[in-house]
């Protein structure tokens, strides 16, 4: 039996902890699993190891109606203080499979690969064409969704297809099983920092086409390369990286508008923009998600009225209203 949308928030919970059984966890806080390491709790929380995992997370969707929440690496996402009232899922290690055929090129890597361990073996093998990726934070999963990119280059230059499972689909024809879906690059709507993937879908795998007789050596050098320059350039600590997407990418960045009007070191409660890169909004030890947003609202607004340019957020927010498309 499903629950209803209108039914108490409660007793939709029950309904989906009931289907879960001891995959559930209740009121787990969130920022362990974010590199911003803020925000609230999910009522529910559920870490999955396997695709039979995966199927029984899609039928306590369907038993309850909640809203889902996908957590991979956590390095492009923040979560309200108030917290998330639904399913979180961990996939993190769902998938750490990597197969590389150095005589085609072709690398499939399963979603929970980092990006920087994917870089570090394919130029192992010879293979170049992800060294890009070695200083990026994350999950091939995570990367497909978002198309992450760097150093003039991004996933989708090399992507072949994707497998993913769509637990929503499964979740409303709980008898069907869940299906797992290969989908060509094309038809996934890939863009600058996006994909069409619905929030619902989960990246089991990605096959990548990488070039081959590449020189491993030279490639160490690339990487090593890229990491110091990021370790220059960007901060550590507590941050997701970029937080707004380039209004044009190639010719208008977001860090050089809000360098322009000089919000370097600007500050709301316990977040702050970075001095060392200037579209990185760092937050304090124990500090808060809402403060973080507060400030990127600040900074957006401030951009706006100065230069003309609506900033977009690149980062994923959990449980606030975006103040922009």
């Amino acid at each position: 039996m499903h629950a209803s949308v209108a039914e108490p928030i409660a007793d939709r919970i029950e309904a989906a902890a009931a289907v879960l059984g001891s995959l559930a966890r209740r009121d787990v806080p969130l920022a362990p699993f974010t590199t911003y390491k803020v925000g609230g709790s999910a009522a529910l929380f559920a870490e999955v190891t396997s695709i039979d995992d995966l199927a029984i997370v899609a039928r306590a969707l369907g038993a309850s109606q909640l809203p889902l929440l996908i957590v991979g690496r956590g390095s492009n996402l923040l979560v309200n203080d108030a917290g998330f009232a639904g399913i979180a899922v961990s996939i993190a290690e769902i998938s750490m499979s990597i197969d590389i055929d150095e005589q085609t090129g072709i690398v499939d890597a399963g979603s929970g690969v980092l990006l920087p361990v994917l870089a570090r073996r394919t130029v192992k093998a010879g293979l170049t064409g992800f060294e890009w990726a070695v200083g990026v934070p994350g999950s091939v999963g995570g990367a497909v969704k978002m198309n992450a990119g760097g150093h003039g280059s991004d996933i989708s230059a090399s992507l072949i297809d994707v497998t993913v499972a769509d637990l929503a689909a499964a979740g409303d024809a709980p008898d069907a099983g869940l299906r797992l879906d290969t989908i060509a690059a094309a038809d996934i709507g890939l863009r600058f920092r996006g994909s069409a993937l619905p929030a619902t879908s989960v990246v089991v795998s990605a096959r990548l086409q990488l070039a081959t007789g590449a020189d491993p050596e030279a490639g160490d050098r690339e990487l090593s390369e890229i990491v110091a320059w990021r370790r220059a350039n960007q901060p550590g600590g507590q941050n997701a990286g970029s937080v707004f997407v380039n209004p044009v990418p190639g010719e208008v960045s977001a860090g050089a508008l809000i360098d322009e009007i000089g919000l370097r070191g600007h500050r709301i409660g316990s977040a702050s923009v970075s001095d060392k890169h200037a579209n990185f909004i760092q937050a304090d030890v124990d500090g808060s998600a809402n403060d973080v947003v507060d400030l990127m609202k600040f900074v957006r607004q401030r951009v706006l009225d100065e230069t003309g340019y609506a900033l977009r957020s690149e980062i994923k927010l959990i449980g606030f209203e975006e103040p922009w498309d």
